[in-house]
């Protein structure tokens, strides 16, 4: 599935490397941010097919970074997939509640990522 846009909003290097590098390799172009103020800035410029994020961020956290784009009239319907590390009974619940179509646990398994995004763009298209 080429030509995608996959928003990574990571704040560990690591982590958003990790993701890019698994994402480009199944073809899909990779727009990422650290912060949520940096995706939120990106996105007033580009809107991509789907988004990874991370919750516990810097600054705006991913919950509340949900709820935003959630809220936006022309950013609202693109999937958002939580990836984190949370594991406190109920942390899913929130986030889905906020507005995620899906959440991945960390660590990442590079196997399954890429099937999630493929799952979740096919969806919405």
């Amino acid at each position: 599935m080429p030509d995608k846009n996959v928003m990574v909003v990571e704040d560990n290097e690591k982590n958003r490397k990790l993701m890019r590098v698994i994402l480009k390799a199944k073809g899909y172009n990779v727009i990422e941010a650290a912060t949520g103020e940096e995706a939120l800035n990106i996105l007033k410029n580009q809107k991509p097919d789907i988004i990874l994020m991370d919750i516990q961020l810097p600054g705006i956290d991913g919950i509340t970074l949900i709820k935003q784009i959630k809220g936006t009239t022309n950013l609202q319907d693109i999937p958002i997939i939580a990836v984190t590390a949370y594991a406190m009974k109920g942390d899913e619940e929130k986030i889905m509640e906020a507005g995620c179509d899906a959440y991945v646990s960390k660590p990442i398994n590079t196997q399954e990522l890429p099937l999630i995004v493929e799952k979740y763009i096919k969806k919405h298209e």
